[in-house]
């Protein structure tokens, strides 16, 4: 009796040996190939976590970021914009007397108000003293006859935006407009 438990806590020491001999030919094996070295040098230590933290945190930081700056590119543009008009329309309002062509002027305002806006993308319509003069292109040759004192005049813009982002287009007709109304002095 004694004899064979003898044996038997040998053959489970062998086994056991084996096993462990098995397993540390594994993680050799494991180590030397291009993914177990990173494995194993994730598994072992600290090392390896910050690393990983960034590679799945920067992509969605840097979508956010890009984001926020097209973001603002576009709402620097609407205020750009917004501030031309109101320019172009005071302009429009003092020139009541001096312009033959009241819409090319304003315009040139407005461009000369937006210096970061692409004046080819920029539509303009003016109304004066309830009257839209028909415009080609932005010019109203002879127009100036609706601009009466005391009465008002509109300038209405617009200007495309692109929201893309990576490629991703957000707000596929988006178009920035502003619009003033003055009064003649």
């Amino acid at each position: 009796m004694k004899t064979s438990s003898g044996l038997r806590r040998q053959a489970r020491n062998l086994i056991r040996g084996l096993k462990q001999l098995v397993g540390a030919m594994e993680r050799r094996a494991l180590r030397h190939s291009i993914g177990g070295r990173a494995h194993a040098s994730l598994a072992h230590g600290d090392d390896g976590g910050a690393l990983l933290e960034i590679a799945l945190t920067m992509p969605v930081l840097l979508g956010i970021v890009t984001g926020i700056c097209a973001f603002g590119i576009t709402f620097s543009n609407q205020l750009t914009l917004t501030q031309a008009v109101g320019s172009a329309g005071q302009y429009l309002a003092q020139i009541r007397t001096t312009s033959t062509n009241p819409c090319a002027d304003t315009f040139t305002a407005l461009k000369n108000a937006a210096p970061n806006l692409l004046p080819a993308n920029i539509s303009m319509t003016v109304v004066m003293n309830g009257t839209t003069p028909t415009q080609t292109g932005n010019s109203c040759s002879g127009a100036q006859t609706n601009l009466v004192q005391g009465s008002s005049v509109t300038v209405y813009a617009t200007y495309p935006c692109s929201l893309n982002i990576y490629g991703v287009k957000f707000g596929s007709s988006c178009q920035l407009s502003a619009k003033v109304t003055e009064y003649e002095y």
